[in-house]
């Protein structure tokens, strides 16, 4: 089975299964090692080009930690630490950022045929971490789907190995 491109891709982002420690990666923690092994391991290029593709499309989830919806609400300005049913829903045990009918993000906003998160600074790890997720990093052929997509792919700001690591098994805290 494929997965769908853009910011509602897999429900767990495969954060769970991660064994890196939070934060980043120790010294000799073997990500060099594995480095051998992945077909990225010289690294990939990435700038974000704002067309708001990673943050529209069918619906699904964008994940938020409590501590992550409280940063936003911060942002925000709402004294209360919460976000509203317009903005925040939940599912089972989680929370996720709900869209907007045409399938953009609540918090994607348009202008100048730019696309921008407003919520940028404090925007949960789901969406910091794109497009190191797991289901983009399986192989060259899935990120290349990925990039028909997301234009910002495979240009600008060459990523290493371990940073590429750091943010794929990056958790939200």
């Amino acid at each position: 089975m494929g997965y769908p491109i853009g910011r509602r891709v897999d429900a767990t982002v495969g954060r769970e299964a991660s064994s890196a420690p939070r934060g980043g990666l120790a010294v000799g923690s073997g990500f060099q090692t594995m480095a051998k092994e992945k077909w990225y391991q010289a690294g990939l290029t990435f700038e974000c080009t704002q067309c708001g593709n990673c943050c529209s499309g069918d619906p699904g989830y964008v994940w938020a930690t409590k501590a992550e919806v409280a940063k936003i609400a911060e942002f925000l300005g709402r004294t209360d630490g919460r976000l509203g049913k317009e903005h925040l829903r939940r599912v089972g045990l989680r929370y996720s950022l709900t869209e907007k009918p045409d399938g953009d993000c609540i918090f994607l906003k348009r202008e100048g045929g730019k696309a921008m998160c407003s919520i940028y600074p404090v925007r949960p790890t789901q969406c910091r971490t794109w497009p190191f997720w797991n289901q983009n990093l399986t192989s060259l052929d899935a990120w290349n789907r990925a990039h028909q997509i997301c234009p910002g792919m495979n240009r600008g700001t060459h990523y290493d190995y371990v940073q590429i690591e750091t943010a794929r098994t990056q958790r939200a805290v």
